[in-house]
């Protein structure tokens, strides 16, 4: 008679609400994992795992009042559990996770990528590898083993703040790549965004919050909550009846402008026609 394996206690950590169900719709067919709960914070996270410690650590990195690293701290390190860090940093922060062998989505992630992080976490949990993993996440931070604290000092140094330069859209096993200065304007489309590049579209999982992040502000910008626009794009503002605006691109699509959006657009169009 077989013993039925008991199931992977999950936490997941992010402050944005669109990552947190995504990685819950990924996870929650698996019968593996329990989810056992979601924090919207670092300090959240803390309070949860006091309460009980989690097979499995999704925590996102970047959040407000108390960062990923910031909640570890708070956590006895021989404690911490398997971790997959979600994370924004760019590729060059990134490699000291990787000498680390600490596992990381890159957001936004594909559910290729996602698939194949569960899959280790799952095979490091199986070999009881947890502390090594402790040590690692240690090393990571520049401590020695018997360090209890992380301090926001020590998050990885990235270089000058890059902006995304192209798009990679998945189709029947395939990649492309699109430039991001090739895009007309950005959608919200449920749990996705949508690219409109001249007579074609595509869809990406990422959020509009985290996408305005990666894009040039200097070329891009949000008008509405589900709306992104690229200035090169933009032939004219037309004021509505009603008192409301329109952005009018190039092609003639006509796109809703928040009013709170609207004094930002009026300055850079003034200014790119000096």
């Amino acid at each position: 008679m077989t013993t039925q394996k008991s199931k992977i206690k999950t936490l997941i950590v992010d402050d944005e609400a669109l990552a947190r169900r995504t990685i819950r719709d990924l996870l929650v067919n698996d019968p593996q994992i329990e989810i056992m709960g979601e924090c919207s914070n670092g300090l959240e996270a803390v309070k949860a795992m006091q309460t009980q410690v989690p097979d499995l650590l999704f925590l996102d990195i970047q959040m407000p009042q108390m960062n990923g690293f910031e909640a570890l701290a708070e956590v006895d390190v021989e404690s911490i559990p398997a971790i997959i860090f979600v994370t924004a940093f760019d590729q060059y922060a990134l490699k000291a996770f990787e000498v680390n062998a600490l596992d990381y989505l890159m957001k936004p992630f594909t559910d290729q990528r996602f698939e194949e992080a569960v899959k280790k976490a799952k095979e490091q949990i199986e070999m009881k590898e947890v502390n090594r993993l402790s040590q690692s996440l240690v090393a990571l931070l520049g401590k020695d083993s018997g360090a209890k604290r992380l301090t926001t000092q020590t998050i990885p140094a990235a270089p000058k703040k890059s902006f995304l330069s192209r798009f990679m859209i998945r189709s029947s096993g395939k990649a492309a790549f699109v430039k991001v200065e090739d895009v007309d304007w950005i959608a919200a489309d449920d749990y996705y965004i949508k690219l409109h590049v001249g007579s074609k579209s595509h869809l990406l999982r990422i959020s509009m919050s985290e996408l305005e992040e990666k894009l040039d502000p200097k070329k891009f910008l949000r008008i509405h909550r589900s709306t992104i626009i690229n200035f090169d794009r933009v032939k004219e503002l037309q004021q509505n009846p009603n008192g409301d605006c329109s952005v009018i691109l190039r092609d003639g699509t006509e796109l809703k402008l928040s009013r709170s959006r609207r004094d930002r657009l009026e300055r850079f169009l003034m200014s790119s026609d000096d």
